[in-house]
């Protein structure tokens, strides 16, 4: 059952701590799988690791939670070779992708090697809801800031262009991305961005920003654009807070 249209949730959040687990669902990605608008029988939810190279502790944390939270789970491995025969066909089936943080550029790279930048595209089209967080949200914008080349950051500016803007992440929490961002569209080596603090989300409908979702009141998104004396300009941005965590 795909959404209305073409649905992406973008994110520095989605998990939290967790007593019996290595982390917990957070409202983020709860939310990610209501807008698909599945009724009569379990959300299909598939999990993309490729960003952290498919660990198996991350993917059997995640069957655990889909256990405990009562959807379909699956996931998408690439290595050492994938771990489903058609692609297309699994994840066309998903109600929504989860892509997980790590190395984008890793993650782009094995992605465009195995034809998931074309069968992404085609399922967000359709209608299926993708989600992410860090690498899984900036992948779906033109580029970002990265961690992915060493612990300088650096821009990555081939994601997949699904939304014709650039993305910060992690904005409160590691202080040279904001400076970076706004560097970065300042001097048009990215167009203009929308970021969020950890715990914050963009939620797009189509190729348009259509809300702002925190998973605690705390948190905030700002959109950076060039101003006309070619300075950055970031402005806050208004936001919905989402209900408390689920038990």
């Amino acid at each position: 059952m795909p959404a209305d249209g073409p649905t992406i949730l973008a994110t520095s959040g989605g998990l939290r701590a967790a007593d019996r687990l290595d982390w917990q669902v957070a409202p983020l990605t709860h939310h990610a799988v209501e807008l698909a608008g599945v009724t009569g029988r379990a959300p299909r939810v598939c999990l993309i690791p490729t960003a952290v190279g498919d660990d198996p502790r991350l993917v059997m944390t995640f069957y655990d939670n889909a256990w405990r939270v009562g959807w379909a789970a699956s996931h998408v491995a690439l290595l050492p070779m994938p771990n489903v025969d058609d692609l297309r066909a699994h994840l066309l089936s998903q109600d929504v992708v989860w892509v997980w943080g790590g190395s984008v550029a890793g993650l782009l790279a094995l992605w465009r090697l195995h034809g998931l930048d074309t069968i992404l595209r085609e399922a967000w089209e359709a209608g299926v809801v993708l989600t992410g967080v860090s690498a899984g949200s900036i992948c779906w914008h033109v580029g970002g800031t990265t961690d992915s080349f060493g612990p300088t950051l650096r821009p990555v500016t081939n994601g997949l262009g699904l939304l014709p803007y650039a993305n910060g992440v992690h904005y409160d929490s590691e202080p040279g991305r904001r400076p970076l961002l706004h560097r970065l569209v300042a001097e048009q080596v990215l167009p203009t961005a929308y970021a969020t603090d950890d715990g914050a989300g963009l939620l797009y409908r189509g190729t348009e920003l259509a809300e702002v979702l925190t998973e605690r009141d705390d948190v905030r998104a700002y959109r950076v654009e060039r101003g006309a004396d070619g300075a950055a300009v970031e402005t806050e941005l208004a936001f919905r807070r989402l209900p408390s965590p689920r038990s």
